[in-house]
């Protein structure tokens, strides 16, 4: 149902535009469709004879659990949307494998984790392979979520890696002091107010954000360790000091299996499922263009429901004040 006064504000302020001039005298209305539910769009067909599919599922961007914020409004929840994908292409028995296509400079703790599980519990549930394609970046949160797949494969320009985690705060206090400004903090423990950026951190609040961290980067490398069986515990840890790598690199020290093209990769994939001919697929909200298998995730398009004129994606620092735990290669943050 749409807000009576939402509807008479903006009604006001087209009256306003039509008549001050600034608009045309006449508008064209299109009925749209409030069913926002993913659709599966074909990005390309082998055959009108083709049965089988291979779904293409995209993680693109900074991996959070909520709705990445937008200049002008919110999208979607990265967590929420692959998972609605993975169900939809678990559902569908004709999905025989699926494409995780990766272009992430990682990002939340949780969220990479979340991710991670959605995929392991797909392959457990469907049975169906599941083949990370990494694209220009797959590092940290996205390398770790790769390690879900049963394959990586990188492009020949990808950058992956960063294997490691970052908590990352400031310390203004001496800004503060110039000004005369002091914090003043009344809290009910001595590390209430740790990770304060208003003051400078104490050595025993170091070691407690280090042991986090340490934590942290044991999961990790334990996801590593999982997902790639060739490399034993040493090795990663000798890899996973946080430096990324080229695609030759990564190959050479196995944290990938192939370095191969799109193209290729749906090659061998069809292969792998014995499928001659087939529909490479997506799923998109309704009125996402999707012309072929290089589109990756984009916005609702203007007019769709919920969404806007403008889709401009909000830098991912931390929140002023507030330490965050992340899987996350961004050397300028």
């Amino acid at each position: 149902m749409i807000d009576t006064r939402k509807s008479v504000l903006i009604c006001l302020g087209v009256s306003f535009l039509l008549l001050s001039g600034c608009l045309p005298n006449s508008f064209l209305i299109t009925p749209v469709s409030t069913d926002r539910g993913l659709e599966e769009k074909v990005l390309q067909r082998d055959s009108w004879l083709a049965f089988d599919k291979i779904a293409v599922v995209d993680i693109d961007g900074l991996i959070v659990s909520g709705r990445a914020p937008t200049l002008f409004g919110e999208g979607d929840n990265p967590v929420s949307r692959l998972l609605e994908q993975l169900d939809k292409a678990r559902k569908d028995d004709r999905v025989k494998a699926v494409l995780v296509r990766i272009n992430s400079p990682g990002g939340a703790v949780t969220a990479s984790g979340l991710m991670y599980d959605e995929i392991r519990y797909f392959r457990d549930k469907s049975g169906k392979p599941v083949v990370a394609v990494m694209m220009d970046v797959a590092a940290s949160g996205g390398y770790y979520v790769a390690c879900a797949c049963d394959e990586i494969v990188a492009q020949p320009t990808t950058v992956t890696g960063s294997i490691g985690v970052i908590m990352q705060t400031f310390d203004a206090s001496g800004t503060l002091q110039k000004i005369g400004l002091a914090s003043d903090a009344i809290t009910s423990g001595p590390h209430k107010d740790s990770g304060s950026p208003l003051r400078q951190m104490r050595p025993q609040e170091r070691e407690l954000f280090q042991q986090i961290v340490d934590d942290m980067y044991e999961k990790f490398v334990a996801v590593v360790v999982k997902g790639r069986p060739r490399l034993d515990e040493a090795r990663v840890r000798s890899l996973a000091d946080g430096r990324v790598y080229t695609a030759g690199q990564a190959l050479e020290c196995g944290l990938i299996d192939r370095i191969a093209t799109l193209r290729e990769t749906v090659d061998v994939l069809k292969q792998r499922v014995g499928a001659d001919k087939v529909q490479l697929v997506t799923y998109r909200k309704r009125y996402e263009h999707a012309p072929n298998f290089y589109a990756g995730p984009v916005p609702a398009a203007p007019g769709a429901p919920g969404s806007a004129q403008f889709h401009l994606t909000v830098p991912f620092p931390p929140a002023a004040g507030t330490p965050q735990f992340l899987y996350l290669w961004a050397p300028g943050l």
